[in-house]
């Protein structure tokens, strides 16, 4: 029985790359993959997931109309050998396509994957991350530490003084330049270097 996994965590933790890792795994035993990435995330390339350490993969660019479950559908019908599907940047779906990622482990009997952010620098659930908290049959955290040494739990986006900011659009699209992974402690006093 297929599942829907949700691997939720601070920046940098390593999302990307685990995921371009699960891909290789398939693709190493015969099984071809379908990725998926958010059509506006374009820091690597359009249609691109990308890890910090170098590893990349050629991903279907998304936006908040696509109806994920009938495009993998599609290509199922295309390509039987399609085991898994996974989802990078995760946070950024919308409810509806959420329910769509269920529809394909429920209706195409094939294991998501899922990989995002379970907040905003805000401390703010995203909608996809909201969405996939309350679906997923798994939720696996993925770790990554603060300045201090304790886990970070927290995202903080800074300005370019590397000043903590505490309003602003909540997608803005960066990385080690913009964002760094806190402890809730010091996501509160915004700080972001010890």
């Amino acid at each position: 029985m297929a599942k829907l996994h949700f691997y939720y965590s601070a920046m940098n933790a390593g999302k990307s790359t685990i995921l371009l890792q699960s891909s290789y795994n398939y693709n190493e035993r015969g099984m071809d993959t379908l990725l998926f990435i958010p059509a506006f995330d374009t820091r690597f390339g359009a249609g691109k997931v990308a890890s910090r350490i170098g590893l990349e993969a050629n991903a279907l660019a998304f936006d908040k109309d696509y109806n994920l479950y009938q495009h993998a559908k599609e290509e199922v019908s295309k390509n039987p050998n399609i085991k898994c599907v996974l989802v990078d940047e995760a946070q950024f779906l919308t409810k509806a396509q959420v329910q769509q990622l269920g529809d394909i482990t429920d209706h195409l009997n094939i294991p998501v994957l899922a990989y995002g952010l379970r907040t905003d620098f805000m401390g703010e659930p995203f909608e996809g991350s909201k969405y996939l908290l309350a679906l997923a049959d798994s939720l696996i955290e993925i770790k990554t530490i603060c300045h201090c040494g304790k886990k970070a739990t927290m995202n903080i986006r800074m300005d370019e003084k590397g000043h903590a900011l505490r309003a602003g659009e909540q997608v803005e699209i960066g990385g080690n330049e913009r964002y760094i992974a806190v402890c809730r402690k010091h996501h509160k006093e915004g700080k972001t270097r010890s």
